[in-house]
């Protein structure tokens, strides 16, 4: 039960009304120098040193798009994007999803869920250095009541491990 980011196929940025047109500056020397399209905007436009772009011109983050891998009819089935900034909510909530439907799944079974624990993956943008969710992972453990054929299972191995143990007191 895991979400993550899938390949970085072509995001559609102009459908979505995400991209603006370049804009220009001047130089110190007095040229104009034209820079990168806005592919986030709110995204601060100051490019940190070490990184190729700022996170407002970062295409990698533009592209990013997460998908659910798990059998589990829960959210994400499809490759979404979903912001840098947005990730660890929305991938905490999807793992919660599982979490939930764990539970559920107990509840009709008869069952009591033992454990759910859920673990975020963080990572940093190469392109930019923007902190963001690089997925999830659920993990559930259920129990659930002993059926006839459980207790045939147990008898059977009792009969076999009898007397295997052997303690002689001196």
């Amino acid at each position: 039960m895991t979400i993550g980011p899938v390949g970085s196929g072509y995001y559609n940025a102009y459908m979505t009304g995400a991209v603006s047109m370049p804009t220009t500056g001047v130089s110190s020397s007095g040229s104009v120098e034209e820079s990168k399209p806005i592919v986030n905007p709110g995204e601060s436009t100051e490019v940190q040193p070490g990184r190729k772009s700022s996170p407002a011109e970062c295409k990698t983050c533009a592209e990013r798009k997460y998908q659910d891998g798990s059998d589990e009819m829960v959210s994400y089935k499809g490759a979404t994007h979903i912001s840098a900034g947005s990730s660890v909510a929305k991938v905490r909530a999807h793992e919660q999803e599982h979490v939930m439907n764990a539970y559920s799944k107990a509840a009709k079974a008869g069952g009591k869920v033992l454990q759910a624990s859920v673990q975020i993956k963080m990572a940093i943008c190469p392109e930019c250095g923007r902190a963001y969710s690089a997925g999830g992972t659920t993990t559930t453990k259920i129990s659930y009541p002993d059926d006839r054929y459980s207790q045939n299972r147990k008898s059977a191995e009792s009969m076999v491990t009898a007397g295997a143990n052997f303690d002689k007191a001196v």
